[in-house]
């Protein structure tokens, strides 16, 4: 488990996400594993082209901050930070989460082949930190709230002020997720999710 998830949504210019995903998958997994983090996921928003959204996990703050430093201040990011940046118009919307149970439960490796399974992300936002979780309307793969700490890597904002509390589901292919949504209350914020070839949570 790994108590403090980022939870990271990149707008990129159009076109160009598959291209930053298969430099992310390429350079970008094993290095920042290396440098004392964890990827957890990597997907392609399915509501919108041209967002990529992934998962980061930490052991806990401080180690986040140091580990942070050496991969941002390292030689696999100063090789490849130009062509990543030049995909993005935004890399900013980024929340900070701690888990309300064990976290995901994660296979012991990576493949290599992109899978057919989908993952749905459904967030409640409040105005005050929440008391009690609205319910969820299938049981959670895993659910998290707002982690409060500072940021300990100002270098990389987080969304300040945000009170959430987000839950993810697995589904075995696009027709099980839709048949879901079909039920589900449209008002609801939702991403809909598919898993890139190397993502962790597959």
């Amino acid at each position: 488990m790994y108590p403090i998830v980022e939870l990271r949504q990149y707008t990129l210019h159009p076109g160009r996400r598959d291209e930053l995903i298969e430099l992310f998958d390429r350079e970008f997994v094993e290095t920042q594993q290396d440098a004392g983090m964890a990827v957890l996921g990597q997907f392609r928003d399915l509501r919108d082209p041209d967002k990529f959204v992934w998962l980061r996990g930490f052991a806990d703050m401080p180690s986040r901050a140091a580990a942070l430093r050496r991969f941002y201040g390292g030689p696999v990011w100063a090789a490849h930070s130009a062509a990543a940046n030049a995909t993005m118009i935004d890399s900013d919307d980024v929340l900070l989460l701690r888990p309300l149970d064990g976290g995901f439960p994660l296979p012991p490796s990576r493949g290599s082949e992109l899978p057919q399974s989908r993952f749905l992300a459904t967030l409640h936002f409040a105005d005050a930190p929440f008391e009690t979780y609205p319910p969820t309307d299938l049981p959670p793969l895993a659910a998290f709230t707002t982690e409060y700490a500072e940021n300990t890597f100002p270098a990389l904002p987080i969304r300040a002020g945000e009170h959430v509390f987000v839950w993810f589901a697995r589904f075995d292919d696009q027709a099980a997720l839709e048949k879901h949504l079909a039920a589900a209350d449209p008002a609801t914020t939702v991403l809909e999710l598919a898993p890139t070839a190397r993502s962790l949570l597959r």
